[in-house]
């Protein structure tokens, strides 16, 4: 993806409070402990959004190629965003955003 900036960092999750290491692998985006994100791109990684609202995951896609596919709803403005599951993710809560609707 040409839009794609690769930012890999840790932050405090301002919904859970948890702090959130580096993935290592890929990008960082979301809490694996919450699932909950900040809309702060427009485009991957490049911190151009000026909404600063909580991503609220509200549902979950499987893609064959990428697998579980988080689906977040932006509280502030409304936006709605998808990010790929990381492997630290809590897979309870992935299971339970996959018995709901959005």
């Amino acid at each position: 993806m040409a839009n794609f900036t690769v930012i890999d960092e840790e932050f405090t999750c301002e919904y859970c409070g948890n702090k959130v290491n580096k993935l290592g692998y890929s990008c960082r985006n979301h809490c694996p402990k919450c699932l909950h994100s900040k809309h702060v791109d427009k485009n991957p990684g490049d911190r151009e959004e000026m909404c600063h609202g909580d991503l609220e995951p509200i549902g979950i896609e499987i893609d064959s190629k990428k697998g579980y596919v988080i689906i977040f709803r932006c509280k502030k403005c409304g936006m709605i965003r998808k990010n790929k599951a990381a492997k630290d993710d809590d897979m309870n809560l992935i299971i339970n955003l996959s018995t709901k609707q959005y």
